[in-house]
């Protein structure tokens, strides 16, 4: 049994791991600001936040203030955006440099994007990571329930959209942003998790400075996220249509990346983006029917 504590556990990706590592019995530590004022990681300095880290065997840094593409546009460029983020890595860094914990950083591929406030800031977390030899780790499009959905990302995005939508006959329509036709790699959470246990079991043979990259390795276009969407809701005698925008996707056009032989020697991902999606999809859906 390890002692971990998970920074931003109640993210999406942060609830499911310290679910899924309590499930695998380890004792696990919870801290994000959701759970109250105390646990404001962007408060310098934070007396709780010292004694956590201070007393962890392990640590996961998965909080940041981040959101899906609809929260980045409207919030990325914003003075508080920005100084939540850079007071949260300067805390956090600093009381991982001081105890020399063993740590896995979340970061993004859109760390080298220097158009991008949330890359730049990124990528400076990266640059502390590094400085620490602890490990970066890139996320790409990991989906699951979200608690916070101002900052849903696309799949949980448009089931919540379908449900909103929906008229007293059954019947509604979503405006995607763009034309769809953009592909990403989509990582259920549970397969996330699975892998940042293992990244964790075998912390010390992992000894690289390149960022280790967690995704499906199989490409999925926002058209085929709607299709089995729409199906969903058709077995549910629904009927949502989703309309495809005019934009496309400049951002990931062109964010290609090969499987990771450091992650696939020990891990790969086991639930397709089908089955991901209809377990997101039933879970999302107690809460409208």
């Amino acid at each position: 049994m390890t002692r971990i504590t998970v920074l931003g556990s109640s993210g999406q990706i942060g609830a499911y791991l310290t679910k899924y590592l309590r499930d695998k019995g380890h004792d696990v530590r919870e801290f994000d600001i959701a759970n109250g004022e105390d646990q404001d990681m962007t408060k310098i300095p934070n007396c709780d936040l010292h004694a956590r880290i201070a007393t962890s065997e392990f640590v996961f840094f998965l909080a940041f203030d981040v959101g899906g593409s609809h929260y980045l546009q409207k919030y990325q460029h914003t003075f508080k955006f920005i100084d939540n983020n850079t007071r949260m890595m300067a805390n956090v860094f600093g009381y991982l440099e001081q105890y020399k914990v063993p740590f896995v950083f979340a970061s993004s591929q859109m760390s080298n994007m220097s158009y991008s406030p949330y890359g730049v800031l990124k990528r400076v977390g990266e640059l502390y990571t590094k400085s620490l030899s602890g490990l970066i780790v890139h996320f790409w499009n990991v989906y699951g329930i979200e608690k916070d959905m101002e900052k849903a990302h696309v799949i949980t995005d448009f089931i919540r959209k379908g449900f909103e939508s929906l008229n007293d006959e059954g019947v509604g329509a979503v405006q995607m942003m763009t034309d769809g036709q953009e592909a990403r790699q989509f990582l259920y959470a549970e397969d996330c998790c699975e892998a940042l246990e293992t990244i964790m079991d075998n912390y010390d043979k992992f000894k690289t400075d390149d960022p280790l990259h967690i995704t499906s390795f199989e490409y999925t276009t926002i058209s085929k996220v709607a299709e089995i969407i729409t199906k969903l809701f058709f077995g549910e005698g629904k009927i949502v249509t989703f309309l495809c925008g005019d934009s496309k996707d400049e951002v990931q056009k062109d964010k290609k990346n090969e499987a990771d032989k450091f992650i696939t020697s020990w891990w790969k991902p086991k639930v397709s983006i089908n089955d991901g999606i209809k377990k997101v999809f039933e879970e999302m859906k107690n809460d409208w029917i």
